[in-house]
């Protein structure tokens, strides 16, 4: 077999919350056993998530099928045992006992690879996590403290009207999604 061959993507489980390490793992082995030319791409999918903690904004990247790594390789001589030994590696995505490791089909991986650089694309496009008249607690800004009723969510300001009662007299502050949080 040449370095010719054709590469496929292959799905390897494992162990989740480990995909990160695992995948660094699969290249040092592969790089170590000199099957590079075997191996051209190890990916583990992760998406954007904003989170907030303590009212700062925190971009976190969040694996977006755990326990999946995803390999595009000509998996021929070594290269399979040597990803299946790899500590925390179940297996490949698809294989039977004692069979041979199902390669995804193009239109699955472009769908997963898609899904990978839309994600990338609209990372900051957090889903609206608030509704009309839902109460919210501000946690930023000079109001912090204060409860409040959603009057009017803003998708393109990315800004909610909230209705705060202050000193027994409602008034409507203009507040970004991060400065309020559920109650």
């Amino acid at each position: 077999m040449t370095d010719t061959d054709e590469k496929k993507w292959y799905v390897v489980r494992a162990v989740s919350g480990q995909e990160n390490k695992i995948k660094t793992y699969i290249e040092s082995e592969i790089e170590r056993h000199g099957l590079s030319s075997f191996v051209e791409d190890v990916l583990v999918p992760t998406e954007k998530v904003i989170q907030i903690r303590k009212g700062k904004k925190i971009n976190k990247e969040r694996v977006f099928f755990p326990g999946y790594i995803m390999v595009k390789a000509n998996l021929s001589g070594e290269v399979p045992h040597v990803i299946r030994s790899i500590t925390n590696v179940i297996g490949f995505l698809g294989e039977t006992k004692g069979g041979e490791p199902v390669p995804l089909r193009s239109s699955e991986v472009n769908r997963m690879l898609g899904k990978v650089d839309e994600l990338a694309a609209q990372s900051d496009n957090v889903a609206i996590p608030f509704t009309l008249s839902e109460t919210v607690k501000v946690i930023d800004g000079p109001f912090n403290g204060f409860n409040g009723t959603i009057e009017n969510i803003n998708e393109e300001k990315r800004k909610l009207e909230v209705m705060v009662k202050i000193f027994g007299r409602k008034t409507p502050l203009e507040l970004s999604y991060m400065q309020v949080e559920k109650i």
